[in-house]
């Protein structure tokens, strides 16, 4: 399933400085039942944007209408515990483009890649700028630089480079998943297998 080509990002940004945010938080198990990727952002950290009646958490981030913007940025350890990509599809089909953080589990660091979702792992220094940023200004917008590899605090211009597996890199830039990435390479594939002998 191919989706939004990412290039440059400038957007405002939702803090959650919470650290070791897991999977289970981001979205709960009960919610798991779906195969599609679509809905989940309805459930994005359902248990702490919403009370047992459905009502909403006021003071919960999500539920602040001040914070707005496509980037989250989470503390350090975001996205541990169990192995779920739907919480990579959670945050896609919320509106998030790209987490921000100081450490990525793994394995959701894996599953953001393979659905369009940019993970940018930051110095904790950097990241505090960051917190400190927001806090300073709700608005505050930042630009993430996906072919240049930066993410810059605007006001300040203060900016840092952050690593992408080059692969991974290549599919964002094109709104590739891996079976859109063997697709684009259907004519080549071709050609080599029509010289192998039978």
């Amino acid at each position: 399933m191919a989706y939004d080509k990412f290039n440059v990002l400038k957007s405002s940004a939702v803090p959650l400085p919470i650290e070791n945010v897991d999977t289970d938080q981001i979205i709960p198990a009960r919610f798991l039942k779906a195969t599609e990727r679509k809905g989940f952002g309805d459930n994005l950290f359902r248990d702490w944007r919403y009370h047992p009646d459905n009502s909403p958490k006021e003071h919960f981030v999500l539920n602040n209408p001040i914070y707005q913007g496509k980037i989250l940025v989470g503390g350090k350890n975001f996205g541990s515990g169990s192995s779920r990509e739907h919480a990579a599809w959670a945050i896609y089909d919320y509106g998030f483009r790209c987490v921000v953080s100081s450490f990525f589990a793994d394995i959701f660091r894996n599953n953001c890649l393979n659905i369009g979702v940019l993970p940018v792992q930051v110095s904790p220094a950097f990241l505090q700028k960051i917190f400190e940023a927001i806090e300073k200004d709700p608005k505050a917008e930042f630009t993430i630089d996906l072919p240049s590899q930066t993410i810059t605090i605007d006001a300040s211009s203060e900016q840092e480079e952050f690593d992408i597996n080059p692969y991974k890199k290549e599919n964002m830039l094109n709104g590739y998943d891996d079976i859109d990435y063997l697709l684009s390479m259907k004519d080549e594939i071709e050609d080599f297998a029509g010289g192998l002998p039978l």
